[in-house]
């Protein structure tokens, strides 16, 4: 699964009863809402890319049409674009709920949007379903950073020692929404109708948003609080920012509409530039303040290597959505032992891995680490680029062995996905860790938006390559994919002691 930020959070929860597993009673209300959303999320990408390529000339001839019929390329593009934009909006997501609302309204009102999202989506027609797919985009940007804020803010402190535990429950939540969504969304989409199979989504977000307003009343009293909020005319600037390049973005597609010219392209491209500039205009902004002391400045200087390892990671990463998930529905068979299942499983892999390896990876660091062995972050980062450019080494054999017409044995996907999740574990999580370690103390909040940029520029760059014309779908790109990660990997491993001189104790 995609990363998850965590923030520090200073009140503790002040409602009494009972507890959730020893830990705070909204914990349970933060639980079933982000399962729910990713439920309702998870269960949506299961279906995207198949949905899209439905009855066009890449999808599978033995299954349903009814879908927009396009070809690969297109969707892969689509797809990354989509999901680079639900990390992007995770930054003003923030804002809103530090500066407009406050973390439990934003929750409340980005929890309405994705219902409305897939409620769109199930509705036929191209254009809802665009709409639909911006709204969803739009609500999750709006959710992520604010819900991991509320689990912070139920314990005292950073030093609560519950507080750990705590987010791995909350985490636990966010894999069992993630294995059950392809299960369920997946098979109504995919074997009975792809848009009861997005309204099935929206149902779900829609429990998930009537638990969170019921149990709320367990939630930090500090969740309702909006620490910086805008002046009368900070509010007013904003407005007319906003109204200016809403009215920008309107003249000129309506321009470009008006002269016939309006292709998705004119969609996909600005967004894809867009999700590679803010990235390095961020880390600029960041690198050229001259309040930044020179150790914080050469903690930057490090952190650059490791976001841009996070991004050529991502890159490959999320196309377990997309490129494998095509293979999947068009060169894999559906069965094992007899059992018939549809391509939309394969969606489910991920999050079970993750339930299996992520305590066996806990304990073998902290096992590690009482015999003064455990790698450095940048050795750890180092082996889940090894292990995603080895998964696509190991991709580029089904592809050649079903070249021919013939379908492959699931087994083949079962081991990419598991090289890719044991990536995953060496990466994530310490990524997360390190952003908060390395941040300057001027940009502690704003950081871990930043770690959520590496995703959005991976997930770029697969776009582009996608409207580029690059058949990603090809051993020949694949094979250049993993070999690039891999060199990447090594690159970053013989450069350790360099970057670990930037980062100074940080390690």
């Amino acid at each position: 699964m995609a990363p998850t930020a965590t923030k520090d959070g200073a009140w503790p929860e002040t409602t009494g009863g009972s507890t959730f597993f020893g830990h705070p009673r909204g914990l349970a209300t933060l639980f079933m809402t982000e399962m729910w959303e990713r439920f309702s999320f998870y269960g949506m990408r299961a279906l995207l890319v198949l949905y899209l390529i439905s009855g066009g000339p890449d999808a599978n001839p033995e299954n349903q049409g009814g879908g927009l019929a396009m070809p690969e390329a297109s969707a892969i593009a689509i797809y990354s674009v989509y999901l680079a934009m639900v990390y992007l909006l995770a930054m003003p997501g923030g804002w809103f709920g530090d500066r407009l609302w406050g973390p439990r309204k934003t929750v409340a009102i980005a929890g309405g949007i994705i219902m409305l999202g897939h409620f769109s989506l199930a509705v036929p027609g191209e254009a809802m379903f665009f709409v639909g797919l911006g709204l969803v985009a739009l609500g999750s940007g709006l959710l992520k950073a604010n819900i991991s804020t509320m689990v912070g803010q139920l314990y005292d402190g950073p030093q609560d020692p519950r507080r750990d535990g705590g987010f791995t429950l909350f985490y636990i939540g966010i894999n069992l929404g993630g294995f059950a969504a392809p299960l369920v969304i997946g098979t109504i989409g995919q074997q009975i109708n792809w848009h009861l199979g997005f309204a099935a989504a929206g149902v779900g977000m829609g429990l998930g948003l009537i638990q969170f307003l019921l149990g709320s009343k367990h939630l930090s009293p500090r969740s309702s609080h909006v620490p910086a909020p805008l002046a009368a005319e900070e509010r007013r600037s904003w407005l007319r920012k906003g109204l200016l390049w809403l009215a920008v973005a309107a003249a000129f597609y309506g321009a470009v509409a008006f002269s016939g010219h309006f292709s998705m392209n004119w969609v996909v491209l600005p967004i894809t530039v867009l999700g590679l500039v803010i990235p390095v205009a961020v880390l600029v902004r960041i690198k050229r303040d001259k309040e930044l002391s020179g150790d914080e400045q050469s903690r930057m200087n490090g952190y650059i290597w490791f976001f841009v390892a996070a991004a050529a990671f991502w890159m490959i990463y999320d196309q377990g959505g997309s490129t494998l998930a095509a293979f999947a529905e068009t060169k894999t068979a559906g069965s094992v032992f007899g059992v018939h299942f549809p391509s939309s499983w394969f969606q489910s892999v991920n999050p079970l891995y993750i339930m299996a390896l992520a305590p066996l990876f806990a304990w073998a660091w902290l096992a590690l680490a009482r015999r003064n062995r455990e790698p450095s972050t940048t050795v750890k980062f180092a082996m889940a680029l090894l292990l995603i450019g080895v998964s696509f080494f190991i991709f580029v054999v089904p592809m050649l062995l079903s070249d021919g017409g013939g379908k492959v044995s699931p087994m083949w996907l079962l081991s990419i996905y598991l090289a890719q999740t044991i990536g995953e574990l060496c990466l994530s999580p310490v990524g997360l860790s390190i952003t908060t370690k390395l941040a300057p103390a001027k940009y502690a909040s704003q950081m871990m938006g930043v770690w959520f940029l590496a995703v959005t520029a991976g997930d770029c760059v697969t776009s582009l390559l996608s409207t580029g014309g690059v058949d990603l779908s090809g051993p020949g790109a694949v094979l250049v994919e993993a070999g690039l990660a891999v060199l990447a990997g090594v690159a970053v491993f013989f450069f350790r002691k360099r970057v670990e001189t930037l980062t100074g104790d940080v390690h």
